[in-house]
């Protein structure tokens, strides 16, 4: 945000300029004249900095040379380039000859950056992002340098620390914490650190060696005497270092094993909390990157973590009661919708979520909002209200500071001090700088109390215990069994004795038992909520049933009973979708990492396109090391699991229509397809090195993944299996140019069963795809895989009608273009052949016979006369008479009738686009495809829906009597029989 422009000095600041000028001119004495010769705009600037800042103003008449050496050298105008800082703090250390010339150099080049800084603060020439990054570079240097300086001193009078299993010299790792740590340094800010060394050991090179920690304690004493110490000169930096493991009470260093010990076993939620924004800012750099990777795995969980709200509500409670306990209200960072508060919102997120997203994995505060946003975590308006008001209170938080240099956030008290900030920050009066400070304020708190409050506070921040609370004793077993009956009863429950005796079923069982005591606490917050949302549905029995055994599942990982209690939308959309599908019940039951698709509903009912789907799964793959199979097994099975879901849940709320569906369902399939592929070529590769093509070149892959039925058709459903066929254009008998060569029948044959392996096998996170083979030439008496030539010969020579009606649905999904092409070449030359209509028939009806008496329902009659079926008999909407399979035919007999004489007919592998085809080439009546399109749509989207209900997919026979009919007429028509 840009504050309002500077205003004119007050009257009531004009006293501190004339003194302060006159104090300045007698300390420069004779050099006064090159004050004067400042250019007017200059002398303004010094006019508002003395006029507002007592600190620039002490320092100006202590050390006069310095504020005129910054204006000769144009620092104050310009903004310095990343290292010129830390060249300039090298420089002048590098004549130090003992610590006493140490620290005076180290402050007095302090205030001189302080003063720059404060100069440019207030004077708008410098932005938050500016002079936090300009404070944190001083930091930096500081620390870096000083330790640098240090260490081969300390080497000399202890010796060398050595790596008892390394043996190489050891550097201590400084990490800054908090603000430091984001770069986001206020202008008298305190630096949080944490020392640690790699690992144990001795030092060498000197008589009485020192065991590796002592040495780094001995120097780390001396690293906080340099900048904390303070003298006549100031201080460099006020060092805290309490937030090392055990705080004051612990060692001042820790080896870095020492720290990973710690973090795994003792860690508490307030340390990931601080941990967040760890940074390297002296030291050892490269070995304090390893040491961040080795805590990474404590901060950031890779489960969802929503137990992290709990933690950062039980910090802000205590906050809250120590503001009101020392009287902190006016306390802009730490009072109510204070600094804090933006920065629990935003580590919220990242402690939830930073374990599964990489991209919260970041320290500045304004970044992380920013990914908020375009992650969709929070809206664009809620995270600009937030990152406005945030760097509001930033600016406050300086104009407090650059008065006198206190390390302070509290509102000034005083009529000076009041009008001194409200100047800083661009306001006529204190009032209405006032008056805009608590707009700010008031909007963080509520963003805030819509995040980290607790869900059963009031507005008024009151907690309101009638929440779900009336369901409290029938849960702990406080009431009798009538009554609890009569309560579920009085509540909606049609079977209220079901009902409690599924919930009394779950609270005595062997999952809820064995819980630990948080775990306890967190099921018996969960369950009358739980039941409030239950009952505000239709059917509260239905949601009970299919709820209970999700939570039976989850009970022993009670973070995720955390998600749905502090997440109400969440809840709300579980039971939604629960009642509406068991088919989702029992996905979410069996695979609850899918409850993190509840948590963002624009999301959930909105799935990506098919470049998307394909560019995320590649993404999530490329974070995964390349030889971890394990996690890219995993990795591909939860992104099926949760784009199916999000595909169902958008299905079931009438966001996508079914044609959408199955594309969706059908692009996932070819997303996961295309890195199967490519992780089964990488591993066979590896082990036998590349075939070769006929000509001897490398094969690249020359492979292709073609889908039949409804992959190949684009009519994937929510349990689909896949009709695959698997065709190479290699070599058979070259030999591949690995360590451990084979011929290339034997690779292609290798490659297809890696690929079958990653799709089919069982892991935590279930199968892929059932995978159906049996389409490839000679069904599962065939090779595996087959040359393009055999392919070719075996469609042209040997193939059944029936082979060739599949291949009308057939359709390159995954691998190389080249072969693709040549095997649509192959699908087009093979269908387009003339055939004699009249065998044709014969062929086409006879399989189809076949196909309703070992498939259609028995009670179903299978002929194909006006009335073949009974009104009261069920109807299988795939396989009886009138049925999806006898329009399947249909068009498999028009595509292979007419394509020779209508090539267009070949273009589609899906039913409907063929059907349009067959309209606009007048080879069927336009009412004829248009009904048959509409019939194949409703009879889908019906077994969709029941699919989703986990129900078979028949119907009564009262349903779709007059669309069968019209089916087995154009049937007929078609001369089929």
């Amino acid at each position: 945000m840009n504050l309002p422009p500077l205003v004119e000095l007050p009257s009531s600041l004009q006293s501190f300029v004339h003194r302060a000028e006159q104090s300045f001119r007698a300390a420069l004495g004779e050099a006064a004249d090159q004050f004067d010769a400042w250019p007017a705009e200059r002398l303004e600037a010094f006019k508002r900095v003395v006029g507002a800042s007592d600190f620039v103003s002490e320092q100006a008449v202590r050390d006069p040379q310095t504020l005129l050496a910054l204006a000769a050298s144009g620092e104050l105008e310009r903004s310095l380039q990343p290292g010129d800082l830390r060249a300039q703090m090298a420089a002048a250390l590098a004549d130090c000859t003992d610590e006493a010339q140490l620290g005076q150099v180290l402050r007095r080049l302090r205030n001189r950056q302080q003063v720059r800084i404060i100069w440019r603060d207030i004077n708008r020439l410098a932005d938050l992002a500016q002079t936090c990054r300009d404070l944190s570079d001083l930091a930096d240097a500081s620390i870096d340098l000083t330790y640098h300086w240090l260490y081969p001193r300390h080497c000399e009078q202890f010796g060398t620390p050595k790596g008892q299993r390394s043996g190489e010299p050891q550097h201590m790792v400084v990490l800054g914490m908090g603000k430091l740590g984001a770069v986001e340094l206020n202008l008298s800010s305190d630096i949080d650190l944490i020392f640690a060394y790699p690992e144990g050991g001795e030092t060498e090179g000197v008589k009485r060696s020192l065991d590796n920690q002592e040495f780094f304690i001995k120097l780390g004493q001396r690293l906080i005497k340099a900048l904390d110490a303070i003298t006549v000169d100031g201080f460099v930096f006020r060092v805290d270092m309490r937030l090392r493991p055990y705080g004051s009470a612990g060692s001042l260093v820790f080896s870095f094993n020492a720290l990973e010990q710690y973090y795994q076993d003792q860690g508490r939620d307030w340390e990931r909390y601080a941990m967040i924004k760890a940074r390297v800012v002296g030291g050892d750099q490269a070995a304090g990157a390893q040491l961040l990777d080795m805590l990474r795995p404590f901060v950031y969980r890779r489960y969802l973590d929503f137990s992290a709200i709990e933690a950062l509500r039980a910090m802000k409670l205590l906050i809250q009661q120590e503001v009101r306990r020392k009287g902190m209200a006016e306390n802009i960072k730490l009072g109510s919708g204070g600094i804090r508060e933006v920065e629990f919102i935003a580590q919220a997120f990242q402690l939830i979520h930073g374990g599964r997203d990489l991209s919260l994995q970041q320290r500045p505060l304004l970044k992380v909002l920013k990914t908020l946003e375009g992650q969709g975590y929070l809206p664009p308006a809620v995270v600009a209200e937030m990152r406005d008001g945030y760097e509001f209170l930033r600016y406050t938080e300086h104009a407090i500071q650059a008065i006198a240099d206190r390390q302070t956030q509290m509102l000034p008290d005083n009529n000076d001090e009041r009008a001194r900030v409200a100047f800083i920050m661009g306001f006529d009066t204190w009032a209405a700088f006032h008056e805009r400070l608590m707009y700010w304020r008031g909007r963080i708190e509520w963003h805030f109390r819509q995040v980290i409050a607790d869900p059963d506070e009031d507005e008024n921040g009151e907690a309101d215990l009638c929440v779900g609370s009336e369901w409290l004793p029938l849960w702990e077993d406080a009431l009798d069994e009538e009554s609890a009956c009569r309560q579920l009863a009085d509540a909606g429950f049609a079977d209220a004795q079901s009902a409690w005796q599924r919930l009394a079923g779950l609270r005595s069982g062997n999952q809820v038992r064995a819980m630990q005591r948080l775990g306890r606490e967190r099921l018996d917050a969960f369950i009358p909520r739980l039941l409030a949302q239950a009952v505000e549905h239709e059917n509260p029995d239905l949601v009970l049933e299919r709820v209970l055994p999700l939570i039976e599942a989850v009970a022993r990982r009670s973070a995720y009973l955390v998600l749905l209690t502090e997440n109400p939308g969440a809840l709300q959309q579980l039971l939604t979708l629960c009642a509406a599908s068991p088919w989702i019940a029992e996905q979410i039951s069996r695979f609850p990492l899918l409850l993190d698709e509840l948590l963002n509903e624009g999301r959930l009912f909105k799935p990506p396109l098919a470049p998307e789907l394909a560019a995320e799964l590649r993404e999530r793959l490329t974070r995964i090391p390349e030889d971890d199979l394990e996690q890219q097994m995993e990795a591909l099975r939860h992104f099926k699991l949760a784009h199916r879901l999000r595909v169902a849940a958008s299905e079931i709320s009438g966001a996508l229509p079914l044609m959408k569906v199955s594309d969706y369902l059908t692009w996932l399939a070819e997303a996961i397809l295309d890195q199967v592929l490519a992780l089964a070529w990488r591993h066979t590769v590896a082990k036998h090195g590349t075939p070769q093509r006929a000509d001897g070149g490398l094969c690249d892959p020359d492979f292709i993944i073609v889908g039949y039925g409804k992959v190949g058709g684009i009519e994937l459903g929510h349990g689909s299996d896949l009709d695959l066929v698997f065709i190479h254009d290699g070599d058979p008998h070259a030999e591949t140019d690995g360590a451990k060569p084979i011929d290339g029948a034997q690779f292609f044959n290798r490659l297809g069963q890696r690929i079958i392996h990653l799709l089919t096998a069982q892991t935590n996170s279930g199968q892929l795809y059932e995978v159906d083979m049996r389409l490839r030439p000679s069904g599962a008496a065939g090779l595996l895989v087959s040359s393009l030539g055999a392919f070719e010969r075996y469609q042209e020579n040997e193939a059944w009608t029936w082979e060739h009606q599949a291949l009308v649905r057939a359709r390159v999904l995954v691998g190389s273009e080249r072969v693709g092409a040549a095997f649509e070449a192959v699908r087009a030359k093979v269908l387009g052949k003339t055939r004699e209509l009249q065998a044709l028939r014969a062929e086409v009806s006879e399989m189809r016979a076949k196909m309703r008496d070992n498939l259609g329902s028995k009670q179903t009659a299978a002929g194909t006369g006006q009335n073949a079926f009974e009104a009261a008999a069920p109807f299988d909407l795939k396989q009886d008479a009138g049925g999806i399979v006898d329009i399947e035919f249909m068009v498999q007999y028009a595509a292979l009738a007419w394509s020779g004489a209508y090539p267009p007919l070949l273009q589609y592998t899906d039913n409907i686009r063929i059907l349009e085809g067959l309209e606009r080439l007048g080879l069927l009546p336009a009412a004829d495809a248009t009904l048959l399109q509409e019939v194949y749509k409703a009879y889908r989207s019906a077994s969709h829906r029941l699919a989703l209900q986990k129900q078979p997919g028949t119907v009564s026979g009262e349903q779709f009597q007059h669309e069968r009919q019209e089916v087995m007429r154009i049937w007929r028509e078609l001369g089929l029989s």
